[in-house]
């Protein structure tokens, strides 16, 4: 377990290294001045080559590489333009709200995708199984921001169930609960119909295993058999399946941020784009892609512990 460990941490910082590099070189190649779009057109030259050089905009290239490379490893992201902050501090300061709504997307995807497809798969080729499965591609293909605007429409403005915009009142928990319903809700209800899927077919392969067979032959109940010895295993290829959910549901946090006017890094990152404020949406974009490989890294240490075989066969 280990060498596992050791290994997949390594690839992590490889793709971590690969994703700096290739950010860097988008925003360096992006025509126009960084320093011009910021100040506006009614800025003089001296005030936008002043906010080069504070940039570090007028250094060669392979300077400014690695400034960003050594600094966004020591944490340093640079400081946006508007404010003059730490740009590590802005995005932090916003980060636990987008954890906090990608949690709540990954447990309605986890409560509601888990036992639709088990149940699926014991009510193999019935009504019931044609049904989950035709609600699992209806919600597959449902973009996530028209859920979140269909969902707001329905629960907040028509039936007034639920609050429509913010993140609650700091320190109220209950209120904070209650804004987090709608936007997880938009962002995981997507990855219902994955999860579901994923989980008949790894159902329906166990069940025909040779040690559900002989667990039957022991005269085990049924009941016992397909939730406590099946499903438990079945539901291994659903974390590594979540691993690779979390970027999707990275994306889809910033429409649920933007339509339900929560803060978070996605709504700061779309409030950085409209400003041209490039270091704030570098250093916002390059801390997301960490949070997703490290996720991904998590899943798959989760998985590796869970199921030698995964171990042995990387």
């Amino acid at each position: 377990m280990l060498n596992y460990t050791l290994k997949r941490l390594g690839l992590a910082v490889v793709i971590v290294s690969v994703a700096m590099l290739m950010l860097f070189s988008m925003i360096y190649l992006i025509p126009g001045d960084p320093a011009a779009v910021a100040l506006g057109p009614r800025a003089t030259e001296a005030m936008r080559e002043a906010l080069r050089v504070k940039m570090g905009l007028d250094q060669p290239v392979w300077v400014q590489f690695w400034n960003f490379f050594s600094g966004a490893w020591t944490g340093d992201l640079g400081r946006e333009v508007l404010s003059d902050r730490p740009v590590a501090q802005v995005v932090m300061e916003q980060l636990p709200y987008t954890l906090v709504l990608i949690a709540g997307g990954i447990s309605w995807s986890v409560a509601l995708g888990i036992p639709l497809g088990a149940w699926a798969a014991v009510k193999r080729g019935s009504m019931a199984d044609r049904i989950v499965g035709i609600l699992s591609v209806a919600v597959i293909a449902v973009p996530s921001f028209v859920i979140a605007i269909y969902a707001l429409l329905i629960f907040a403005v028509s039936l007034r169930w639920l609050p429509a915009i913010g993140a609650g009142e700091p320190g109220d928990f209950s209120d904070q609960l209650a804004h987090l319903i709608l936007p997880s809700l938009a962002v995981g209800l997507g990855w219902v119909g994955y999860i579901a899927r994923m989980v008949r077919a790894s159902m329906l392969e166990v069940l025909e295993a040779q040690h559900i067979r002989t667990a039957r032959a022991f005269g085990l109940p049924e009941r016992m058999i397909t939730y406590r010895y099946a499903l438990t295993i079945a539901i291994l290829p659903t974390v590594t399946l979540l691993g690779v959910g979390i970027g999707q549901m990275l994306s889809s946090a910033v429409f649920a941020e933007i339509v339900f006017a929560r803060p978070g890094v996605g709504k700061l990152v779309y409030d950085a784009i409209l400003t041209r404020n490039y270091p704030l949406v570098t250093g916002a974009v390059l801390v997301t892609t960490v949070l997703f490989v490290l996720l991904n890294l998590i899943a798959d240490l989760i998985v590796g512990a869970l199921d030698p075989r995964v171990r042995s066969r990387f």
